[in-house]
């Protein structure tokens, strides 16, 4: 079954599936949803819990891109389940989950980019990491990032509201970026920003590494494991490219497979925005010592096993 969603200037050809085809999607987007998110969710009550984490400026900023992978795939999920049980949504109500889910997207790769200097610091220049790296300074840093997202994102917003009819803001539409912003310069204007975000990320991954590599070769294990992080880093950055591309590579291969657009559309979905939000526990919860001792505590509801971070803090590079 498919219908055509049309507004001024376009129209769009929305397919459906079939009814046990949406459940078996849905089941897998929730389970894999509720399952990531309760890891994430874990590691941001251990964080909470204990002062030796929410004092930590690399603990901090390792927590905000949790928070934000928890909110990004929580928006995903939401709207990927509303379009299944009620096919569209009213336009103002899809802006408002649209821009949650951007705002958290276009704060990761920003995120990324603190965590790998705040590394560099930490190893090309120990004496002066803790004056440099001070709790408060890592909140101010955090509300830039917020700062630069809401720039990136918040005209398409005032754009829409200007040129958009009142009536077009109370009328229902299948809920895509494409479908609520439809100007076409806004559409070049994302394509603008997401390569600059990115150029500018790449450039501090690769200077950050390549310093870190040189310090690595006086044998410092400190070293040698923020080089690994920081690849690490890249690796999620990649990741984050791919929603950059996501219509690239959904148009390229609709275009080989015309008859599997739903299913292509779902898996690239889950491998996208989904998948990657594992990332981030395997980076610090899995691999960071003092973190994983209690993450396991709270992730398996187990209190009996005593650990005492605080006296032995081995602290994430």
């Amino acid at each position: 079954m498919n219908v055509s969603n049309t507004g001024r200037n376009f129209t769009t050809a929305v397919y459906r599936d079939t009814l046990n085809t949406a459940i078996i999607k849905n089941v897998i987007t929730v389970v894999l949803c509720i399952s990531i998110n309760y890891i994430n969710g874990t590691l941001v009550h251990t964080f909470r819990k204990h002062q030796i984490f929410n004092m930590n400026p690399r603990y901090i900023l390792y927590i905000h891109l949790v928070i934000n992978d928890i909110m990004l795939l929580t928006m995903f999920t939401l709207i990927q389940v509303l379009s299944y049980i009620v096919f569209t949504l009213n336009v103002s109500l899809c802006i408002i989950l649209l821009m949650i889910a951007i705002f958290t997207n276009l704060n990761n790769p920003l995120t990324l980019a603190v965590m790998a200097i705040e590394c560099y610091i930490a190893i090309c220049f120990p004496l002066h990491h803790t004056q440099i790296c001070t709790v408060k300074k890592t909140y101010v840093v955090i509300g830039l990032i917020w700062v630069m997202s809401a720039l990136s994102i918040l005209p398409d917003l005032f754009v829409t509201l200007a040129t958009e009819s009142l009536d077009f803001f109370h009328s229902r539409v299948f809920c895509l970026r494409e479908s609520v912003f439809r100007n076409p310069y806004l559409t070049e204007k994302r394509d603008v920003s997401y390569i600059v975000f990115l150029v500018v990320v790449w450039l501090i991954l690769f200077y950050t590494y390549f310093r870190i590599l040189f310090a690595a070769q006086a044998a410092s294990a400190d070293a040698k494991k923020a080089r690994n992080t920081v690849l690490l880093h890249g690796f999620q950055l990649l990741l984050c490219m791919l929603t950059y591309v996501f219509h690239l590579i959904l148009n390229g291969l609709t275009h080989l497979f015309p008859k599997g657009i739903l299913a292509i559309r779902f898996t690239i979905s889950v491998f996208v925005q989904v998948l990657p939000r594992l990332i981030s526990p395997v980076v610090y919860g899995l691999r960071d010592k003092t973190f994983r001792q209690y993450l396991k505590r709270y992730l398996f509801c187990t209190t009996s096993a005593e650990t005492h971070p605080q006296k032995t803090l081995h602290r994430p590079v």
